[in-house]
């Protein structure tokens, strides 16, 4: 799908900063910025090199002023008030797999393109310029770089040097390969306002610094293109001469992610290509792995488990499933999965009840796709290891109580994932017994009984706790004058508060209620829960309904389950409606007609992503990580299911 925005899009500087480009590497680096090529964010940039695969990320080139003569084609609001407004001249904008920009001035018409290598942390520029002028202009770029850790700004007295073609900075080399002018000038510092941190109580300013130029002159009537390329030292950047070859790379390889897919809807089709961007290599388990969102976070365990099926099985990336499954099996501990793979010889954190379920719901996709049962010995043990961990205790207070149900949490831990915590503040507290954990825990246990059945492995203890689980859950759980499910059992108050962890008790493989009751949860959660871009995570209702989500991180957390809409929970609610009402025509035609709203917010924030949350009272905006895998993978594992 191509996404094409006009002048109407970016009337003001305010408006030409509301969507932004993504480009990835594989690596974990990334090129964002706006739609008018600023740095709205600290964490934009051009150039986002990663110099150990995927969190070891460094911004490299924040940003690029461009300009024609003397007339500044570059947008960007700085902290002393001023701007650059080059918007003016922006005819058009357009997204694929790779950002194009049309600037027009006075008889001067310049195409503006640009790609991020795949597999490599070097970015091509390439400018193709008309002058049907009568006289003779010059056009240049100015890069600022900050060579920073991603997030942090320049240290004061940091000093970037320029060493012929090679731009050296905190023993990291940048080269640079052009067929222009290339100049050196005197360090230039700038200071940047960025507006979508400003809003946030992130960061709101930040500095870059400028060592060179790259400029060409354009004679009267002549047609010329100027290349230019920067490769962090070690890369392989391509043959000047040919910097197409990097963008063709770029869409060969967004290509085979739609193509393993036999896609109907040209939304699924953009999302397949958008999930590439999730998937990145992992340098210190030699696999791949999934990082949750940009431009924010890293791989979580939770995360990649939920965005797996969509981002990579309904996408046919099957070796890439397997490699992100074994990492995680590998790093099984006391029958839990990480939570977090931090870097720099920190041990992962396993803060975590749900994503070891979760574990074995992926290998059972993965399983029911490709029947690889060589695959599924394999990972066997550790299933087993998760299933008597859990009935017998874990951390993190996880462990089944007489009733066969999963309790978990203790004290301060959060272990689900509405998972916020205030210093000692837990503006969810969700310790006891969570509905979708105990859906898990029943799936996961339906799922070994089945994977016993292939196996020819003793089956009778997993079918009779999954017996137990069910009539308790089914007691339990019920809320006859609600027509819905507690959210969890503590025996306080917020237990009977209509919240949107019910559904994945109807949307699982395996579940544990009749029909009618399944379809009176899935009545309930479109009345008080659905919007077109989400569920809420608390009924509008409810006392503790937070209808907003921003200001200082406080505020933004006190916010961030208590209402907040978010994307990836409609997945499971899509699935549930179409098995409530038996995949009929009818409902397979209402789901088609409502995921259509989707291409709206997918012109909106990151072109062609979907986002982490939005406002919970009127969810317009985008908002948190402005792409995020678990909300691309949920939808799109719907896409596959619904074109069946």
């Amino acid at each position: 799908m191509k996404w094409i925005y006009g002048k109407q899009d970016f009337k003001t500087i305010e408006r030409s900063e509301e969507n932004c480009y993504l480009m990835t590497n594989e690596l974990g680096g990334f090129s964002s910025l706006t739609m008018a090529g600023g740095a709205a964010r600290n964490d934009h940039a051009f150039l986002m090199g990663c110099l150990k695969a995927p969190n070891c990320r460094y911004n490299i080139i924040h940003r690029l002023k461009e300009q024609l003569d003397d007339l500044v084609l570059s947008t960007q609001e700085f902290a002393d008030g001023t701007k650059e407004e080059g918007y003016r001249f922006l005819t058009s904008f357009f997204y694929e797999d790779n950002p194009v920009w049309i600037f027009q001035v006075d008889g001067v018409e310049i195409r503006k393109e640009a790609a991020l290598d795949p597999e490599k942390n070097a970015a091509v520029l390439k400018y193709e310029i008309e002058n049907r002028r009568r006289e003779s202009c010059i056009f240049q770029v100015k890069p600022f770089f900050q060579f920073a850790p991603k997030g942090e700004d320049m240290e004061e007295g940091q000093k970037i040097l320029l060493d012929g073609n090679r731009i050296r900075c905190r023993d990291m080399c940048l080269d640079v390969r052009t067929n222009g002018d290339f100049c050196s000038v005197p360090m230039e510092k700038e200071t940047y306002f960025y507006r979508y941190d400003a809003c946030d109580g992130r960061r709101p300013t930040g500095t870059a610094a400028a060592v060179h130029t790259v400029a060409a002159k354009i004679l009267p009537g002549e047609e010329k293109t100027l290349e230019i390329v920067y490769a962090l030292e070690g890369e392989e950047p391509p043959a000047l001469e040919r910097p197409d070859e990097v963008i063709a790379r770029v869409r060969s390889f967004r290509d085979r992610w739609q193509e393993r897919g036999s896609w109907k809807s040209e939304i699924a089709k953009a999302l397949a290509r958008s999930a590439s961007a999730f998937v990145t290599r992992r340098e210190s388990t030699g696999g791949k792995t999934i990082l949750a969102g940009y431009p924010f976070f890293e791989d979580w365990g939770r995360d990649t488990m939920i965005a797996l099926p969509g981002i990579c099985l309904s996408t046919g990336q099957y070796e890439t499933a397997k490699s992100i499954l074994r990492t995680f099996a590998v790093n099984e501990r006391k029958g839990l999965m990480p939570n977090l793979f931090p870097e720099g010889g920190k041990e992962p954190m396993y803060n975590t009840v749900d994503a070891a379920l979760l574990f074995i719901n992926c290998v059972y996709l993965y399983y029911e796709k490709t029947k690889d049962k060589a695959f599924i010995e394999e990972m066997y043990p550790v299933m087993e290891r998760i299933i008597t961990a859990y009935r017998e205790g874990t951390d993190y207070g996880i462990a089944m109580d007489a009733d066969g149900l999963i309790r978990a949490g203790k004290e301060l831990d959060q272990v689900t994932w509405m998972d916020v915590r205030i210093g000692k503040i837990l503006p969810t507290p969700r310790h006891g017994k969570p509905v979708e954990i105990n859906a898990y825990w029943y799936n996961a246990l339906k799922i070994m009984d089945f994977f016993a059945g292939v196996l020819g492995h003793p089956k009778e203890q997993y079918q009779e706790m999954a017996e137990k689980v069910k009539l308790s859950f089914r007691e339990k759980f019920w809320m006859e004058e609600k027509h819905c499910l507690k959210d969890v059992l503590s025996g306080e108050a917020a237990d009977t508060q209509i919240r949107c962890n019910q559904i994945w008790a109807v949307s699982l493989p395996f579940t544990m209620m009749d029909k009618e009751k399944e379809k009176q949860v899935v009545e309930t959660v479109f009345e008080k829960l659905y919007t077109p871009y989400g569920l809420r995570t608390l009924e509008k209702e409810d006392p503790d309904f937070h209808p907003f989500y921003g200001g200082e991180m406080m505020e933004r957390d006190l916010a961030y389950h208590q209402g907040t809409v978010w994307p990836f929970p409609m997945g499971a609610y899509y699935l549930a409606y179409l098995k409530v009402n038996s995949w009929s025509e009818k409902a397979r035609g209402r789901v088609k007609r409502q995921m259509e709203a989707l291409e709206c917010a997918m012109r909106e924030g990151c072109i062609g992503q979907l986002p982490e949350i939005y406002d919970g009272e009127n969810p317009a905006s985008s908002k948190g990580c402005f792409a995020q895998a678990w909300s691309v993978g949920e939808i799109l594992w719907v896409y596959e299911n619904l074109e069946k």
